[in-house]
């Protein structure tokens, strides 16, 4: 039976796998970029059918919106003469195996798992999971903010010109 959260489901699915194989492959790094951002937010719209309505608001907020604009902002402050020399590799095909062999292990594996299904579900109550978060997962998200700081910080440094004070 096909019911509005199916249709939702495979909407938000097709958002992140197509929004995923742009981001592979595409030639423009700011066409990725934007894609990756469609992806990010599928991956919002699943979370929020499994009701987890947390995951799906820092979802949005800390990946589609931090993560994308930190990519956006380094590459705003590359060197343009950095993207020239790229080219394709010749190892393209080891990749493409490789790729596809993962690809299948995980269907594999998922086609012989079986999933429990409940029809009752339930969002998590809010007090618990505020108490969870900040008494056990504080240090992991300043963690990964001080990793963002890092890197948008090496974006600047190396885009510095040699020898003179910006």
């Amino acid at each position: 039976m096909i019911t509005p959260a199916v249709v939702l489901f495979y909407a938000a699915a097709a958002l992140t796998i197509g929004g995923g194989l742009v981001v592979v492959m595409s030639r423009n790094i700011v066409y990725a970029a934007l894609a990756l951002l469609v992806s990010l937010m599928g991956v919002a719209g699943v979370f929020l059918l499994a009701f987890a309505e947390f995951l799906a608001l820092v979802q949005v907020l800390i990946y589609s919106g931090a993560v994308v604009i930190v990519f956006l902002f380094a590459l705003m402050l590359t060197r343009i003469e950095d993207f020239s020399r790229l080219t394709d590799h010749r190892q393209w095909p080891v990749a493409a195996i490789i790729a596809v062999s993962v690809f299948a292990l995980l269907a594999a594996a998922i086609a012989r798992t079986s999933v429990r299904t409940e029809p009752d579900r339930q969002s998590v109550g809010l007090s618990e999971f505020g108490e969870t978060l900040f008494a056990e997962w504080a240090v992991p998200f300043e963690v990964a903010s001080l990793v963002l700081l890092v890197a948008l910080i090496g974006a600047v440094v190396l885009v510095r010109r040699d020898g003179g004070r910006d």
